[in-house]
């Protein structure tokens, strides 16, 4: 069930979903991928289908895994609870392309297929709704460009993908404006438009939270020739879009103190000392006005970046089924739009910490995104 004041949106033409899908990199557990936590911490398996059960009792119809995930482990757990849901009322949305295995390259042809075909039997699916790409590297001079284009359409043809999604940047830079931005930025972008071109996605996916710098809201465009955010540019090319991170990892729930450890193979383990006492500082406000529970927190968090991001998919993360229900529960409480500017203000602050701060988040942000939490893919 949607709330009253969030219409259900797009993510492929005819099909209207809720606007908060399910993120299941959580239910995978601690991984690692080329000696990278690309993980979450253990979670009984019983208590994972659990928890996507609830989320789809509560009307979600997205859910998104990827094959690094637990490395198999979402995909399987999220099998049991498709096994149990009619498939006609869910969209399965699946992200490869960081795992090579032993080729050359993750988006060979034969890795690509392989990789298709391995899911659907973790899933128990005769389909995806979405197969995205996880990043941009199609070997040295793009050796696997064409066989991947190929192949996403023999996978589409064959009836395997119903649809192909591409990750991007939240902003695109281009032209007069390329000059300010930083040369990382705009060699992003302009590689970004060039695949865009090149495989013809019907989504693109992005992380946006509010840990991010903020991106050119679309009636600013004409003011601000060669930038473009991407979900004008979405919009401009008749695509939907997708969502990631809104809760920033877990850190815009204020849950993690000093003392928090993070196993081997959590991708949060990359999280450091200084920016969870930035966080605590910045969240402090937030807490005195909408509640101190970290869900008090993440329903402000998600309201905030359903209203960023008006016609996306958000996919937030869960791993029981309290915080599943919650999730979807919190947003049939509506905000002011005292308190969307009260909530944003508090973001900028702690945005502004962290930027400057000398102890980032994490390592220094990879070519396509412009957070400080962006390692922690």
């Amino acid at each position: 069930m949607t709330a009253s004041h969030l219409p259900r949106r797009r993510l492929i033409a005819g099909w209207d979903e809720h606007p908060l899908g399910v993120g299941c990199r959580p239910i995978g557990g601690p991984a690692t991928n080329q000696d990278a936590a690309v993980g979450w911490a253990p979670v009984a398996d019983d208590i994972a289908v659990e928890a996507l059960l609830s989320a789809h009792a509560e009307g979600a119809t997205v859910f998104d895994t990827s094959d690094i995930y637990g490395m198999g482990h979402s995909q399987r757990l999220l099998g049991r609870m498709l096994a149990q849901v009619p498939r006609d009322q869910v969209r399965i949305s699946c992200t490869v392309g960081a795992f090579k295995g032993t080729g050359l390259s993750a988006y060979s042809s034969l890795n690509l297929h392989g990789q298709v075909e391995q899911g659907l039997e973790n899933l128990g699916l005769d389909y995806l709704d979405v197969l995205t790409l996880t990043h941009t590297d199609f070997g040295p001079r793009d050796r696997y460009l064409d066989d991947a284009r190929e192949t996403l359409q023999a996978l589409r043809d064959q009836g395997d993908v119903k649809a192909i999604g591409l990750r991007a940047p939240c902003r695109l830079v281009t032209g007069s404006t390329a000059s300010q931005s930083s040369s990382r930025d705009h060699e992003s972008a302009a590689r970004f438009a060039y695949l865009f071109q090149h495989i013809g996605p019907e989504v693109i996916s992005t992380s946006i939270n509010p840990l991010d710098r903020p991106f050119l809201p679309r009636n600013a465009l004409a003011d601000s020739e060669g930038e473009e955010d991407i979900f004008s540019f979405a919009h401009r090319h008749g695509v939907a879009t997708m969502t990631y991170k809104p809760l920033g990892q877990g850190l815009l729930t204020g849950k993690y103190g000093p003392d928090s450890a993070f196993l081997p193979g959590d991708v949060r383990s990359r999280i450091t000392a200084p920016t969870l006492e930035i966080v605590h500082k910045h969240l402090r406000p937030l807490r005195e006005r909408f509640g101190a529970d970290p869900q008090d927190l993440a329903r402000i968090a998600l309201a905030y970046c359903l209203r960023l991001c008006p016609t996306s998919i958000v996919l937030v993360g869960i791993s029981n089924p309290h915080q599943a229900s919650a999730n979807f529960q919190g947003l049939n409480t509506e905000l002011s739009d005292e308190d969307y500017d009260f909530i944003g203000a508090m973001y900028a602050s702690l945005r502004e910490e962290l930027y400057s701060s000398q102890q980032p988040a994490v390592s220094r942000p990879s070519a396509l995104r412009t957070s400080p939490l962006d390692q922690m893919t």
